[in-house]
C-alpha cells in the first residue's frame, strides 16, 4: 500500500482539505453576490453616496461576470487549464483572479470619474453606451467571474482527489453548503454595512475574505504538494488532448450535461420569479414573499450534505436524482393549478427544497464515476459552459409568458415540463448506467 492511499484514509487530512478548498470557495460566493443587495444605493446620485447608475447600467454590470466566460470560452479552457497544470497552479490562479477583479471593482466604485465620460461599444448587434464607472466595475465582474467559475471546478476536483473511496457526497454537499452561507451571508450584511458606512464598504469587505481565501488554498497546496511525494506517479493518469474526444463520446457525460440544463433551468430562473409569483398569485405581503423564495435555497444548506451521507453510505444515486427531478415536477405543475392560498405555496417550497437538495447531492458525485479523474475538469467546465446557455433560455420565454398570461400558470407549465424533461433523462442514465456498469447505484464509501 502507497503512503497516498494512507494519507488519503486518513479523516483528519481529507477534512482539513474540505474546510481548506470549500473556505476559499465560501469566499468567491459571498463576493460574487456581494452587490446585489446594493442597487437601490449605486442608483442614489453621488450627493446620495451613491453613483447615479440607471436600472440599464446595474442589469450590465450584473450580467457582466459571464462576459469573458462565455463570449471568450474562458470557462471551457479553465477546465483544459486546471487538467493539463493541475489543482494547485489552477487553485491559486482562480482566487488571485477573484482578488484583481475585485480590485478593479473597488477602484470603480472609490474612483471619481466624470459624468461626461462614457464608454461605447457593441455586443451581439447591440450598442451600449456606459458611465466609465459601470464599464470599469463591469470589466472588474468580468474577471472575477473567470476565477469564480475557475474555483468551483477546481473545488470540485480536489474533493474527487481526496474523497474518492470515502464520503465524497457528504463532502461535496457540505462544499455546496458552504457555498450556500456565503451567498447568504452577502445578502444579509452587504446593504446595512454599506448603508451604515459607505458603498466601498462591502467591497473592502470583500477583499479582505478573497484574501482569506487565496491564504487558505495556499495552505492546501502545500499540503497537496507533500502529498504528491507519497504518490506513484503514471503516465496514464496524465491528460492527454484526446481525452476530450473521448469525454464527448461518452454517452453518460450527455446525459448528466442534459439533465444539468433541464434541471438548474427548472430552478434557479423559477427563484427569480418567485418572490413576485408570491405576491401576484397568493397575496403573499410584498415584506415577506421573499422570506417565501428562501425556504428553498436555506433549506438545502441542511438538506443537501444529508442525502450525500446517504448515498456514500447506501448508494442508489440515480435513484435519488430520478426521485429530485420527479418531485420537482410536482412543484411546478402544483404551482400551475388555480389555487391561490399561501399554505400551499409555503407546502410546494418546501417540496423544492427538498429536489433541490436531493438531486444535486447525489449527481454531481456520479460525476467522476463516468469522466477519469485526469480530465474531470474539463468535464466539468463543459458541463457548467451548456448548462448556461438553458438557464439564460429559459427566463426569456418565462417573461414572455408572464406578460400574456399574468396568471402564471403558462411560465409554470414551462417550468414543469422542463423539470419532466430532466426526470425523463435521469431514467435514460438509469438505463445507461445498467448497460455500461458505471456504479451509479453503488455506494461511495469502499468497505
Amino acid at each position: 500500500m502507497n503512503v497516498r492511499q494512507k494519507l488519503n484514509d486518513s479523516p483528519a487530512a481529507r477534512w482539513t482539505v474540505l474546510f481548506i478548498v470549500a473556505t476559499a470557495m465560501m469566499m468567491g460566493y459571498f463576493v460574487n453576490d456581494v452587490m446585489s443587495p446594493l442597487e437601490t444605493l449605486l442608483e442614489a446620485s453621488k450627493e446620495e453616496g451613491g453613483l447615479a447608475w440607471t436600472p440599464s447600467d446595474y442589469g450590465f454590470f450584473s450580467g457582466a461576470s459571464g462576459l469573458i466566460n462565455v463570449f471568450l470560452l474562458m470557462l471551457f479552457f479553465s477546465g483544459l487549464i486546471l487538467d493539463k497544470m493541475g489543482i494547485r497552479f489552477t487553485g491559486v490562479l482562480s482566487c488571485s483572479l477573484m482578488v484583481l477583479g475585485t480590485l478593479i471593482k473597488y477602484y470603480a466604485v472609490t474612483a471619481d470619474f466624470p459624468p461626461t465620460e462614457v464608454v461605447s461599444f457593441s455586443l451581439l448587434s447591440s450598442s451600449f453606451f456606459l458611465p466609465k464607472s459601470v464599464a470599469v466595475a463591469s470589466l472588474g465582474f468580468a474577471v472575477f467571474g473567470v476565477g469564480y467559475e475557475m474555483t468551483g471546478i477546481t473545488v470540485s476536483k480536489a474533493m474527487v482527489r481526496w474523497f474518492t473511496g470515502h464520503e465524497l457526497a457528504l463532502a461535496m454537499g457540505i462544499q455546496l453548503a458552504m457555498a450556500r452561507l456565503g451567498t447568504a451571508a452577502a445578502l444579509s450584511i452587504s446593504a446595512p454595512i454599506a448603508r451604515h458606512f459607505t458603498l466601498s464598504t462591502p467591497l473592502l469587505l470583500s477583499l479582505s475574505f478573497l484574501i482569506i481565501g487565496l491564504l487558505a488554498f495556499l495552505v492546501f497546496c502545500v499540503m497537496d504538494r507533500l502529498d504528491q511525494f507519497t504518490v506513484n506517479n503514471n503516465d496514464s493518469d496524465k491528460f492527454l488532448w484526446s481525452d476530450i474526444g473521448t469525454t464527448l463520446r461518452n454517452p453518460g457525460f450527455w446525459l448528466i450535461t442534459l439533465f444539468c440544463v433541464l434541471f438548474y433551468s427548472a430552478v434557479s430562473p423559477f427563484l427569480k420569479f418567485s418572490t413576485r409569483l408570491m405576491v401576484m398569485k397568493y397575496g403573499v405581503d410584498p415584506d415577506v414573499a421573499g422570506f417565501f423564495s428562501s425556504i428553498a435555497p436555506f433549506g438545502t444548506i441542511l438538506m443537501t450534505p444529508l442525502f450525500g451521507l446517504v448515498y456514500d453510505r447506501y448508494g442508489k444515486g440515480v435513484t435519488l436524482v430520478i426521485t429530485g427531478a420527479l418531485m420537482l415536477t410536482a412543484v411546478h405543475f402544483g404551482f400551475s393549478l388555480p389555487m391561490h392560498e399561501s399554505t400551499t405555496a409555503i407546502a410546494l417550497m418546501v417540496v423544492l427544497s427538498i429536489a433541490y437538495s436531493l438531486a444535486p447531492a447525489a449527481l454531481w458525485p456520479c460525476v467522476p464515476k463516468i469522466i477519469p479523474l485526469k480530465c474531470l475538469g474539463t468535464a466539468y467546465s463543459m458541463i457548467f459552459f451548456i448548462q448556461n446557455f438553458g438557464r439564460a433560455i429559459i427566463p426569456m420565454f418565462v417573461g414572455k409568458a408572464n406578460e400574456t398570461d399574468p396568471t402564471y400558470e403558462t411560465s409554470m407549465l414551462i417550468f414543469g415540463f422542463t423539470a419532466l424533461g430532466a426526470a425523463l433523462t435521469a431514467i435514460g442514465m438509469w438505463y445507461v448506467d445498467r448497460r455500461k456498469g458505471y456504479g451509479l447505484q453503488l455506494p461511495n464509501i469502499k468497505k
